[in-house]
């Protein structure tokens, strides 16, 4: 079992972009599901988390606002979509899920925003 992560690329400030997180052999339903990222030199920190019915949402001050994560248990997946994109906000995102009974967590391997004129 594993999650994916996908979208990042290098964009222009003020520009946006939308990643997408696929969970392969487990459930999404099952899971809360978080966003995080990693600057270079800088620990990684949460950003955007979502609950496992969606009912609760929690954004960063950095990212509030900004940035909106949702869920599509039909597809199996979580999203982050992100407008006004700084460069500060150059980093890799990872996507992170954590069971909402019982069972393993999961983190993909990341991708990179770069934001730059």
């Amino acid at each position: 079992a594993q999650v994916e992560e996908s979208g990042g690329g290098n964009v222009q400030p003020g520009g946006s972009l939308k990643l997408a997180c696929v969970a392969s052999d487990f459930l999404t339903r099952n899971y809360h599901m978080q966003w995080y990222r990693q600057a270079p030199g800088k620990q990684r920190e949460m950003i955007a988390t979502i609950s496992q019915l969606g009912g609760n949402i929690f954004y960063s001050d950095s990212v509030k606002g900004r940035f909106t994560i949702l869920r599509d248990d039909f597809r199996n997946a979580a999203y982050l979509e992100m407008t006004d994109l700084r460069p500060e906000d150059t980093a890799t995102y990872f996507c992170h899920a954590t069971p909402a009974f019982q069972g393993l967590d999961y983190w993909g391997k990341g991708t990179l925003v770069s934001v730059s004129p």
